[in-house]
């Protein structure tokens, strides 16, 4: 367990390298001399570097091995952050988030398809959970932290404390890292270009996969918006005070622990994929509060409520969706993940762009109405891929998990799957 422990250490850094500044953007801005808008494109840098250099990094380390790709990749990170603290513009701000977001590429292509190699199916679904647990501490104490750190000293201690935080992450990733993949000669012989393009053909010609890598940032993107433009709604338009506005995030974040603390507490006893059909209630529900956020009465209060049962339904479907998308596709788990990452970086950077450009010309409308088409999508695009995964897990060990309140909700998600099976 030491292994998954500095994982989300390196994870936790990453995320709160996010996190941790949003609270100080205002502060960017007007160093450099330029508008507040820029305060969300600094977190769509940051995004756009963990969507660049995926394809490349997972392939690599199905070729080379997980270990050399991963502790490059955390070194390469530290250095970012000492590197910005000597910004002297703007535009060299966002290029060095660009290059801090690469970080991303490494949790998401390396780190996780470790865990899914390492570990049996339900353990790694229960290990990412309570992983994701440690690494939405950086969202939930960052903001906090963030403001507390600019109140007293300059935004670029906050880079410094990452850095050093990150290399605790290393030391522990080289002591306790394990390697799960062997060199194998087929590899040596193709030229890996040529074979990384027929690895990725293979994967995103994958139907079901590719459904349910577009369904996870649709799951996730209201709350990537709320990240990215929350310092606007509550700073720059609320009139709030930096700490109220990181005392705002602990509901939030809150929900989305206690969503993937749930899921870890009950994946033993529940059928894989019966959580994706519970969170669907916190969901709906929170998307119908936010709607209701469009009143002009107190709007912000219905926006934050509806955003954290999202965070709580979040919790406990994404864990689980990762699961199945993983192993829909027979490639290389590296590949795979990288696929995933990709597309889920270059969605939710595009879509935190969307975001900003509805809340400047709409206000809280144009937020709640993207959000409300986003979970629509995920909803489209999931409900094949989770009927699929649950029917495939109770073919592969009929009844396992099909008893008491469980076999009720097997028949209504999967009747399909089955008949089919009592029918043999």
């Amino acid at each position: 367990m030491m292994f998954p422990l500095a994982l989300v250490l390196f994870e936790f850094s990453v995320y709160i390298a996010n996190n941790m500044i949003q609270p100080g953007m205002l502060t960017v801005t007007r160093e450099f001399g330029v508008s507040a808008a820029w305060m969300a494109s600094a977190m769509t840098a940051f995004l756009f570097g963990g969507a660049v250099l995926q394809w490349l990094f997972g392939p690599l380390s199905d070729r080379i091995g997980r270990r050399p790709v991963m502790l490059a990749g955390v070194l390469f990170f530290i250095f970012s952050c000492f590197a910005i603290v000597f910004s002297k513009n703007m535009e060299n701000f966002i290029l060095l988030r660009v290059l801090q977001g690469l970080g991303l590429c490494f949790i998401s292509s390396v780190g996780y398809a470790v865990v899914q190699e390492a570990f049996e199916e339900k353990a790694a679904v229960k290990v990412t959970a309570i992983m994701a647990n440690v690494a939405m501490l950086a969202p939930l104490v960052g903001p906090i932290a963030g403001a507390f750190m600019i109140e007293v000293w300059s935004w670029r201690i906050v880079f410094v404390s990452i850095a050093c935080i990150s290399s605790i992450a290393f030391i522990g990733l080289a002591l306790h890292m394990p390697e799960t993949v062997s060199k194998r000669q087929d590899h040596q012989e193709k030229v890996p270009l040529v074979q990384i393009w027929h690895d990725y053909r293979a994967v995103f010609s994958n139907r079901y996969f590719l459904r349910g890598a577009l369904a996870m940032p649709f799951l996730l993107l209201p709350l990537f918006g709320w990240i990215a433009m929350s310092p606007m709604m509550l700073v720059v338009d609320a009139h709030l005070s930096m700490m109220e506005y990181g005392l705002w995030q602990i509901p939030v974040f809150g929900s989305l622990i206690a969503g993937n603390l749930l899921l870890a507490s009950k994946t033993d006893s529940w059928r894989l994929g019966a959580s994706i059909s519970y969170a669907l209630y916190p969901i709906l529900l929170g998307t119908l509060l936010m709607l209701l956020g469009v009143a002009p009465v107190n709007p912000l209060y219905f926006i934050i409520a509806g955003v954290s049962l999202l965070a709580f339904g979040q919790g406990l479907a994404f864990a689980v969706l990762m699961r199945f998308t993983l192993t829909e596709s027979s490639v290389s788990k590296g590949t795979v993940a990288a696929a995933i990452g990709m597309l889920s970086m270059l969605i939710y950077g595009l879509g935190i762009e969307i975001y900003k450009l509805l809340y400047l010309h709409f206000g809280m409308i144009g937020f709640v109405m993207l959000s409300a088409l986003t979970i629509a999508l995920y909803w489209r695009l999931s409900h094949a891929v989770v009927k699929r995964g649950m029917a495939i897990r109770e073919r592969e060990n009929p009844g396992q998990y099909a008893t008491g309140e469980i076999a009720v909700r097997l028949q209504v998600v999967v009747p399909n799957a089955i008949d089919h099976s009592n029918s043999k």
